[in-house]
This record gives C-alpha cells, structure tokens and sequence, in this order.
C-alpha cells in the first residue's frame, strides 16, 4: 500500500507514460500529465488525489468508506481521494493510466498506441 506523497510520486513515475512531469500548484508538489492536474496529496488530509468524477468518487466511498475519503475543499470537484496507507497500487496504476489517457491530446494518444 502506499503510504505517502513520495511513494505515490515514484509508483506514478514507474509507470513510464510520458509527458508526466514534476510540478508545484498552489504552493503543493503534484504531478502533471500533457501540462494537466494529474495526481497530488492533499494538504488538507492525509491522502493522495487523483483525477475521475464525482458519480464514481460516492460509489467508491459507499464501497469502501475506510479508503475513499473526502474533504468539503474537494466535494465539488470530480476527484477520488484515497486515504494514506489504503492506496492500493493495482488500483492506482488503473487510475493513473486510465486518466493519463483521458488527458492525452488524440493525436498522441493515435501514435502511442501505434507503437
């Protein structure tokens, strides 16, 4: 599981998809993806954040209310945040790809998955 900003930070650099760089918003470290939001740690609880919509944010938390949590600075944004420690990198990995994917502009996604 993981545990902390910097944990998250490398899993999301092994996964190797590019455009994925290192940046700073709103005085917070976060990742970005083709210049996009892509994952951060919430400054407000511990947790890590990451892009999707608020339908699946309340199924996740109805599920499993342990892992999926929310803070009021994030109830109307369409983001899952996943408490400290209860990260589970199978689930990340999904997630980070799959948003990484909804990110990318079409004609490189195109050339991507042609190679």
């Amino acid at each position: 599981m993981i545990r902390t900003w910097a944990e998250l930070r490398d899993f999301a650099h092994s996964l190797d998809l590019p455009e994925v760089t290192d940046a700073v918003s709103w005085g917070n470290p976060t990742l970005k993806a083709h210049g996009k939001l892509w994952c951060w740690w919430s400054p407000y609880i511990e947790a890590g954040i990451f892009k999707g919509s608020i339908e699946e944010r309340e199924m996740l938390m109805s599920a499993d209310p342990e892992t999926f949590v929310l803070h009021p600075h994030y109830a109307k944004h369409g983001l899952i945040l996943v408490a400290a420690g209860r990260i589970d990198p199978d689930w990340a990995s999904a997630r980070l790809t799959q948003s990484w994917r909804d990110m990318a502009p079409k004609k490189f996604l195109k050339e991507w998955d042609a190679r």
